[in-house]
């Protein structure tokens, strides 16, 4: 669906949505509106009968005294407050029910009038981004199972309020990147290979943000053996690809940047330790974590984010062949610690621990936060409404967390320490990839990670739960989620951004 947010005057044709209060306070349109009709909104509300709750919408058809097609009120405000993500979600609402309603195109009044929390341009900026979410759709190969539903609303205009010109620049940007994330996500591997996901990251290139592709031969020589090793079973080459937005000074002797690792394995079979048949298509989603630090790259380069941010992805696939690392085998990563495989399907670890130590060693950044579809465990710990946070750092940990709230991507934070080292210790190497069976997989997981970034500030989401849904949510459909392009977003809007002028 195609979202607009732009000022202009109340339409007289077509369908029309205003605002009204939780308690039926009328917005300024709507009471403009209610004045040429007759008082026609006052008394739809008074037949409407039950709670005007936030997020309702009800349906006047042909409203008489009005020339427009279809007039929608839509219940804005809670007696607690509204926040972002309640406007965010609303738009997300309001687009579905656009749908249920087979209502094509239709405008938006600006809220305005009412008591919203942020000034009116902005929950324009937020129901217009929460619109746009809702009503992706990845239907490049078909419609699938959606043949019967609906048809999309083709064109959502918001209008702002009088005065303002020009939306908050941000919800495109942002909006653009989530969906670009879940376009990747929702590709199949033989469509999205490495070397299709290493080309995706260079042509970001033309958003301004720098890009340099490292090959087998450059991995090879920069000592990648533990990355090379999980790509050895595959036909498809590995890439690592290094993306870096300079807004801010961090390239002119400033401030050492943030640094984002993604893991993109682009299809996971296991590899000799081959998972089960049933679901295993869903593993073309475990280069999730790379797709988002490839949004939140997009996200700020789209939105000229004055932040210093690296971020890096190693992009492989996870095959069993007869050049597939064996379990039992033992690597020696690039920081020099051998590795024992004991399972070849706890592949995303060895990826990332090149990443990391390369991370570090060349960039030396301020933090590093990584994000993976690293482990089952954590659907079994956490379900799918929270992802796991793993970190060093309290300070970066309680960052993560508040901007997981403000997004509504959720994180739960987990335990590291010395006890749990033990689960990753091996009798012949430095360390083993896997834990103890079933116990604590997830944190067997994060303190295998910890040994591969020194005393970097340094977090571990785990997203395997949320990077993919099968049910609806309020801002996405069913299937991928772009889980932590906003999130990271966010972080780097509130923490990680020079003040307004600071580069004059």
């Amino acid at each position: 669906m195609e979202v607009i947010v732009e000022p202009g005057p109340l339409p007289e044709h077509g369908t029309l949505v205003v605002s009204i209060g939780h308690e039926g306070a009328l917005g300024t349109a709507a009471a403009a509106l209610d004045r040429a009709s007759g008082g026609l909104i006052g008394r739809a509300l008074r037949s409407a009968g039950g709670e005007l709750r936030h997020g309702r919408v009800i349906d006047l058809l042909l409203p008489a005294g009005l020339a427009l097609d279809r007039l929608l009120l839509l219940v804005v405000g809670k007696s607690e407050g509204l926040g972002r993500l309640d406007l965010e979600q609303l738009g997300g609402t309001l687009a579905q029910k656009l749908r249920s309603l087979r209502v094509r195109e239709a405008q938006v009044a600006a809220p305005v009038g009412l008591e919203l929390g942020v000034p009116p341009a902005e929950a324009v900026a937020c129901l217009a981004l929460g619109a746009r979410l809702r009503s992706y759709r990845f239907t490049r190969y078909g419609k699938g199972d959606a043949e019967d539903e609906p048809q999309e609303p083709q064109r959502l205009r918001l209008l702002l309020p009088e005065g303002d010109t020009a939306p908050p620049a941000s919800f495109q940007a942002v909006a653009d990147a989530v969906c670009r994330a879940r376009d990747l996500v929702s590709e199949p591997a033989n469509v999205l290979t490495p070397k299709a996901f290493a080309d995706a990251c260079a042509e970001l290139g033309t958003a301004g943000v720098e890009v340099e592709i490292l090959d087998r031969e450059a991995l090879s020589g920069l000592g990648m053996r533990a990355l090379l090793a999980v790509a050895q079973g595959s036909a498809q080459p590995p890439y690592v690809a290094v993306m870096r937005w300079r807004g801010g000074r961090g390239g002119d002797g400033g401030k050492p940047p943030l640094a984002l690792v993604g893991k993109g394995v682009c299809f996971d079979s296991g590899g000799i330790s081959i998972k089960q048949a049933q679901g295993m298509e869903d593993m073309k989603y475990d280069m999730a974590g790379a797709a988002a630090v490839y949004g939140a790259m997009l996200a700020l380069a789209g939105r000229k984010a004055r932040a210093d941010v690296v971020g890096v992805v190693g992009l492989v696939e996870n095959m069993p062949s007869a050049t597939a690392q064996r379990p039992g085998d033992v690597v020696r990563s690039m920081a020099g610690k051998t590795i024992e495989v004991v399972n070849t399907d706890a592949e995303g670890r060895l990826v990332l621990a090149d990443l990391l130590h390369h991370t570090r060693q060349r960039f030396s950044p301020c933090a590093v936060i990584d994000l993976a579809t690293l482990t089952g465990a954590v659907i079994v710990a956490l379900g799918h409404e929270r992802a796991g946070l793993f970190a060093n750092d309290e300070e970066l940990a309680s960052r993560l967390a508040a901007a997981g709230e403000a997004t509504g991507e959720l994180l739960w934070r987990l335990p590291l320490g010395k006890a749990y080292e033990k689960h990753v210790k091996s009798t012949i190497a430095d360390l083993k990839n896997v834990g103890r069976g079933r116990e604590a997989g997830s944190i067997a997981g994060a303190v295998f990670l910890q040994r591969f970034v020194g005393d970097t500030p340094w977090a571990h989401l785990d997203i395997a739960g949320t990077a993919w849904t099968s049910r609806d949510l309020p801002l996405a459909g069913k299937g991928a989620t772009g889980f932590g392009v906003r999130l990271l977003d966010r972080l780097v809007a509130e923490h990680f951004e020079e003040a307004e002028g600071a580069r004059a």
